[in-house]
């Protein structure tokens, strides 16, 4: 019935059978295989208006200055479900964030709400997104709703600059961005940012994604458009497979259980 297709508020009938055969256009992989990233969009694959919604209850970051964040640890269990694995802290060892407000540190943050994680299209996202970069079940995926919003001009990588995230598997999925000029992404093969890659900026839906472990990445300054209204930018960040041995540690101590890319 038409009226079902339409509970989640988009409209199912535009969706695969099987949204795991075709969720990413035919070009993504090879891109990722030949260069190392890639850029698509999910605006037929979800309903961003309602992820949008979802940014509107974060908590503030303890740790940065006018940022705003979720996140929680998940994984696949045997069946291919999505699973919260449960609580541990980010750990961003200093060789792969410098920032001193980050850098080394354990950092505590609000899970994703549940609400949010039993969404029908976050769960597909999710698989889909495994399904990509070949997760296997109980390995740890790293899924954050996290940005920026006020006035005037702001870094939102709060001093990161150029810089991985320690690990294999990464995309970023801008969800919202209102009254903002500026943030556009770079690419990069090394750290000192004298190869760059592609420049590319995103709108709500698109989703850009990197081998963590061959490129940088970095954005740049966002700057209020229009004076009178105040500015956000909102994203989801996704990754996993982590070559961070500090971040491994830590997520070995909370899931003993967990398949980890340990050296």
């Amino acid at each position: 019935m038409k009226l079902d297709t339409l509970k989640y508020g988009f409209d199912t009938t535009t969706m695969p059978s099987n949204p795991l055969d075709d969720y990413w256009p035919p070009g993504v992989t090879t891109q990722l295989a030949q260069q190392d990233w890639a850029m698509t969009h999910l605006r037929n694959r979800l309903d961003l208006a309602a992820w949008q919604a979802f940014t509107m209850d974060l908590p503030r970051d303890p740790y940065v200055d006018r940022r705003w964040k979720r996140m929680s640890w998940l994984a696949l269990d045997q069946t291919g479900d999505v699973r919260d694995m449960g609580h541990c802290p980010m750990a961003q060892g200093g060789a792969f964030n410098d920032a001193e407000s980050m850098a080394d540190r354990l950092r505590y943050y609000a899970p994703l709400t549940n609400a949010f994680q039993q969404r029908p299209d976050v769960k597909a996202f999710v698989r889909a997104w495994a399904r990509l970069w070949n997760i296997q079940a109980n390995e740890p995926i790293l899924m954050q709703i996290t940005g920026v919003r006020g006035e005037g001009r702001i870094d939102p990588l709060q001093g990161q600059g150029i810089h991985a995230d320690g690990c294999k598997a990464l995309s970023i999925m801008v969800v919202s961005r209102r009254n903002v000029t500026g943030a556009g992404n770079h690419l990069y093969v090394d750290k000192a940012g004298t190869r760059p890659v592609a420049e590319v900026t995103l709108d709500p839906g698109d989703i850009l994604h990197l081998r963590d472990d061959q490129l940088y990445h970095s954005v740049d300054a966002i700057t209020q458009q229009d004076a009178g209204r105040p500015f956000e930018r909102f994203i989801i960040i996704i990754n996993s497979r982590f070559v961070d041995p500090f971040q491994n540690r830590i997520l070995r101590r909370h899931f003993p259980d967990a398949v980890l890319n340990e050296a």
